[in-house]
């Protein structure tokens, strides 16, 4: 430990952020009584009392992932923005902080949205993270090769069955598969070559697929050019607590709404 603190002392500037990725309690104030710079710590709870604290709504195996959340939520909170200096410490090879990384910040590739879909949706983060690295790689590679375009909804799935209807046989009806799991995946890759929108629950259990949405789209305002998929995604959540995840046919582009709103744009090929 004191190793590593040895070289961050002699590696950054008075100006520079540091942030810490789940540190122990003992590392976290060991930093802060040695270095004299601004500290943001991140990590599921504030255990440490940290003034500067960024909760990250779920678990990354990524190391690169974690970072990049991890300032995202940083700057979502105001505690860098874009040009700022930061250097990340985290745990990659033991249970202790035993690398770092300097990084500029450059909120246009930082600030994506996505954090702040996964923090503040009730469905599980897992669930949302599942079904979104899905739909971007549906995004990627389309369906031989060829672009499609595909609708999911997670969370409140028993209201959004009540405003739906079945366009065909439901394949999923009395199953237990989750989203996420490789096998299921692929499942839905192939599914989605048809009409209909995917309903996923809170906890990733695949409900149904091949719905058509019945909700209103009064009062629902989408930008121009979008059509029915993108407005029925975005009426689905107006009185439901889902969210919708829907994926652009024409454009390629995948867009989330949450309350009847665009919350997210993402391009798949530059993800």
């Amino acid at each position: 430990m004191r190793g590593i603190l040895e070289m961050v002392e002699g590696f950054i500037s008075k100006d520079q952020v540091l942030v810490l990725l789940y540190p122990s309690v003992a590392e976290y104030e060991k930093y802060v009584e040695s270095i004299d710079r601004r500290v943001v710590v991140v990590g599921r709870e504030n255990v440490w009392g940290a003034e500067s604290f960024v909760e990250l709504p779920l678990e990354f195996e990524d190391v690169k992932e974690k970072i990049r959340f991890s300032l995202e939520g940083a700057i979502r909170n105001g505690m860098i923005s874009d040009g700022d200096e930061v250097v990340c410490i985290s745990k990659l090879f033991s249970n202790e902080l035993d690398s770092f990384m300097r990084i500029r910040v450059e909120e246009s590739q930082l600030n994506s949205g996505i954090y702040a879909l996964f923090l503040s949706s009730k469905s599980d983060a897992g669930v949302i993270r599942d079904v979104l690295e899905l739909v971007i790689e549906l995004g990627k590679k389309g369906q031989n090769g060829e672009p499609v375009g595909a609708l999911f909804t997670v969370g409140d799935a028993g209201k959004v069955m009540n405003k739906s209807c079945p366009l065909s046989y439901n394949p999923f009806e009395k199953s237990h598969v989750h989203v996420g799991d490789s096998i299921v995946n692929v499942m839905l890759k192939e599914f989605s070559r048809l009409d209909g929108a995917f309903v996923i629950s809170d906890e990733g259990k695949i409900v149904a697929a091949y719905r058509y949405l019945e909700a209103s789209s009064e009062g629902i305002n989408i930008p121009k050019g979008l059509g029915t998929r993108h407005m029925a995604g975005a009426a689905i959540t107006k009185g439901t607590s889902a969210v919708s995840i829907v994926l652009s046919e024409s454009d390629g582009l995948i867009r989330c709404f949450k309350s009847g709103e665009l919350v997210l744009e993402v391009d798949p090929e530059a993800y």
